[in-house]
């Protein structure tokens, strides 16, 4: 895939969400007869997981069946992908997508993308989110200037970690290396929750994630925040500054996270699914939560 010194990695890219207007009584018709499986591309702990689980319990009160969480990880979200577009269109299979295996991958994959992005319909978008650029304790720096000095120093010495390759958590370490000039050795890992354990440890000295699912970490002083990635500092941590404040515009990042379904899914079920989606995500509870994670 191609970078330019400035994207976004947002935006228009949020498309295959856009749900068309239906008819809402017939959606609102049609109910799952047996459990529900929420297919997550990447590892327990990332903000993907993170999300379907936010999203699973309210969506399974509402519908009157449980919705389970199965995590499927692998190729920066294509096995995910790809289990949900051949699973059969009936309503009790959904997909928690994400920036990478809904758009980044198709570019990266070319030919090899094992789906094309008709065989996914869409249902909604859940949310947005910032990324963090971090870096383990023990590394004698506090700034992202500091980091991209250190860097420079010590060209290859630093290893970057990911939740694996073309993710927006790639993509912005990608951004990074081009904008600051510095040379970073990339470590995917099949989801984030491997990849903070590893930087954690200090085997990973630099890294990038969503938001939420590094927070904690940050709060607590395990990983020390350096940077956000979008154009405004978040609420969630508003003392980290953002990555244009930190003398590096061209890094600018905002990830999201929706629902979709395989694509032969009847036009009421998919209404279904977008009503309660749009209805759990604008419930005050679901807000402060998104909000609390620095989600948007």
């Amino acid at each position: 895939m191609s970078l330019t010194r400035r994207t976004a990695l947002g935006g228009a890219l949020a498309a295959p969400f856009l749900l068309p207007g239906a008819a809402r009584a017939q959606g609102a018709a049609w109910a799952p007869s047996r459990t529900v499986r929420l297919v997550v591309g990447f590892t327990p702990a990332g903000t993907t997981d993170i999300a379907a689980r936010l999203l699973a319990e309210p969506l399974g009160r509402r519908l009157g069946q449980q919705v389970v969480v199965e995590n499927r990880p692998g190729a920066g979200g294509n096995i995910g992908n790809q289990v949900v577009a051949q699973a059969e269109p009936d309503g009790h299979t959904l997909l928690m997508q994400t920036i990478s295996g809904g758009a980044i991958n198709y570019s990266l994959y070319g030919p090899r993308m094992p789906i094309r992005p008709e065989e996914l319909a869409a249902v909604g978008l859940m949310l947005r989110v910032p990324n963090a650029i971090f870096v383990n304790p023990n590394l004698p720096v506090r700034t992202l200037r500091e980091l991209v000095d250190y860097a420079k120093a010590r060209p290859g010495r630093l290893n970057i970690g990911s939740s694996g390759a073309g993710t927006s958590l790639h993509m912005t370490g990608e951004l990074l290396k081009l904008e600051a000039g510095i040379d970073l050795t990339h470590v995917p890992f099949r989801g984030a929750g491997p990849m903070l354990q590893e930087t954690i440890a200090g085997r990973i000295q630099v890294a990038v994630d969503n938001l939420p699912s590094v927070i904690g970490h940050l709060r607590e002083g395990r990983l020390r925040p350096l940077a956000v990635t979008t154009r405004e500092r978040t609420p969630a941590m508003p003392d980290v500054p953002t990555t244009a404040e930190a003398g590096f515009p061209g890094v600018e990042a905002t990830a999201w996270f929706g629902m979709q379904a395989p694509a032969r899914t009847p036009r009421p079920i998919l209404q279904r699914y977008s009503d309660e989606l749009n209805q759990i995500i604008r419930e005050p509870d679901m807000q402060r939560r998104i909000a609390d994670l620095g989600g948007m």
